[in-house]
């Protein structure tokens, strides 16, 4: 079985980010990239049904810049057998980033396709559930467990009001949540031999996809500075400040 693993570059989970000086976007410039947190939770979930004999190929996948090869490279050493870079400088929203996945997935026929819920930049959740649109494949979003049965996926997920079990037929496309496990550390020797796997580099034209513009940001702005807190004297008085100032009561 192989199985296909979206992934992205993006700014690292420790870094405090701040929005570039024409409040178009958020800068980058000199921050640390890392391999996106729900991406490797994927990435992770994969190598352990290799392990457990019930996947026998991973394939790691990223759309974005030539310096998106380094979280390739990551993927890779933490397990993947190879990895695809889709080329592209454009910043590009969730449906065109599912239809470009949707024309890698029409090259590699993968039996599953195990990707993380969303990323941290932007934070949209909905790339996973567009690409099991476009390509008419059963899904399962937010996975706190996977387990393959035969021909059967066996996923559980998290809903509001606890778990949920679904058994779906394969192929089909899953999206990771945190709980679903605890992604390991590359080591030294599986980072060098990560340096020698193959990572191919696609450009749109050829896969033959056409993009549209879908949307557009006008105006990126930092969150307001926290205020100070207020001590209040009394609980008369603490109700008066809820009603009358923050009105949330």
């Amino acid at each position: 079985m192989k199985v296909l693993v979206p992934v992205k570059r993006v700014v690292d989970a420790n870094v405090k980010i701040r929005v570039n000086a024409e409040h178009s976007a958020v800068d980058t410039a000199n921050l640390k990239m890392a391999l996106n947190p729900f991406c490797e939770i994927a990435v992770e979930e994969a190598v352990r049904l290799k392990e457990a004999g019930k996947a026998t190929e991973i394939v790691v996948v990223s759309i974005g810049p030539k310096v998106a090869q380094e979280q390739l490279r990551t993927a890779m050493a933490l397990g993947a057998d190879r990895a695809i870079l889709v080329e592209t400088d454009d910043a590009l929203p969730p449906l065109s980033i599912a239809k470009i996945l949707q024309a890698v997935q029409a090259r590699e026929q993968a039996q599953l396709i195990l990707m993380g819920k969303q990323s941290i930049d932007g934070d949209n959740n909905q790339t996973g559930q567009m690409l099991a649109a476009l390509t008419d494949m059963p899904q399962a979003t937010f996975a706190s467990a996977v387990d393959i049965d035969g021909e059967k996926l066996l996923v559980t997920r998290e809903v509001d009001g606890g778990l949920q079990q679904l058994s779906m037929s394969l192929p089909a496309v899953v999206t990771t949540d945190l709980r679903l496990n605890e992604p390991r550390y590359a080591s030294l020797p599986n980072i060098m031999k990560a340096k020698r796997k193959p990572l191919e580099t696609l450009t749109l034209a050829e896969l033959e996809v056409s993009l549209k513009p879908h949307q557009q940001i006008l105006s990126v702005t930092p969150p307001a500075e926290r205020q100070g807190g207020v001590m209040v004297s009394s609980i008369e008085e603490l109700v008066d400040k809820l009603k009358n100032e923050a009105k949330v009561i």
